[in-house]
């Protein structure tokens, strides 16, 4: 056996032994299992995205939208605040 340690945010931490409790593991064996099954697989076990607003459909629909502006043919919203759902 060997020991690793590792800085976590104690929000984080607490969230986590919250659910891990309920689910009957420690922070330990979780971290185990997590470590398994990314060896075995040879991979992160789950998936990893960057903020949607960068992939690359986005962008283009958005300098898109931009493009038509300047040539006259698109229109401009007004977004408050308040139109926004959390």
């Amino acid at each position: 056996m060997t020991q690793v340690s590792f800085r976590i945010d104690k929000n984080i931490k607490s969230d986590a032994e919250k659910v891990l409790n309920e689910i009957g593991l420690s922070m330990s064996a979780a971290i185990t299992v997590f470590l398994r099954k990314m060896a075995r697989e040879r991979r992160i076990p789950f998936e990893l995205n960057a903020d949607p607003f960068y992939n690359k459909e986005n962008q283009a629909y958005l300098m898109k939208s931009v493009r038509e502006l300047r040539e006259g043919k698109g229109h401009s919203h007004e977004l408050l605040e308040d139109d926004i759902d959390d």
